[in-house]
């Protein structure tokens, strides 16, 4: 599969799972309203989406920004997927380990064509 194609999936995970959370929200008395941090992978996955056709393209500037927004959006999963488990929210951990799985594979896919890059140069 090529890169782009992970890029898109990632980027559709991180649009898509916030807005399912958004939607099936509902009020507890513990937790009133739904935070707007949680919309921040919605907002990485948008900027993801935007540099999607650098990152079709082989625009090695735009990939590298690729790279550095999913890093950041998976490493800022961890800790929404440790409070969904201690809360037992099952959804939400599901939500969260889908968007944390396309996240990783888009990132060994990024590694990988850098790797194939470097070494057809």
């Amino acid at each position: 599969m090529k890169t782009y194609h992970a890029h898109l999936i990632n980027s559709i995970a991180l649009i898509l799972m916030p807005l399912w959370a958004y939607i099936c929200f509902e009020a507890t008395p513990e937790k009133e309203s739904l935070s707007l941090t949680a919309m921040i992978p919605l907002i990485l996955g948008v900027i993801l989406l935007f540099c999607y056709n650098g990152v079709k393209n082989q625009n090695k500037i735009i990939a590298h920004i690729a790279v550095l927004v999913t890093l950041i959006a998976v490493l800022g999963l961890f800790m929404p997927l440790k409070a969904a488990i201690a809360d037992g929210r099952s959804t939400s951990v599901l939500r969260v380990c889908v968007m944390l799985a396309t996240g990783i594979w888009a990132m060994i896919s990024f590694i990988k064509s850098f790797i194939a890059a470097r070494r057809n140069k």
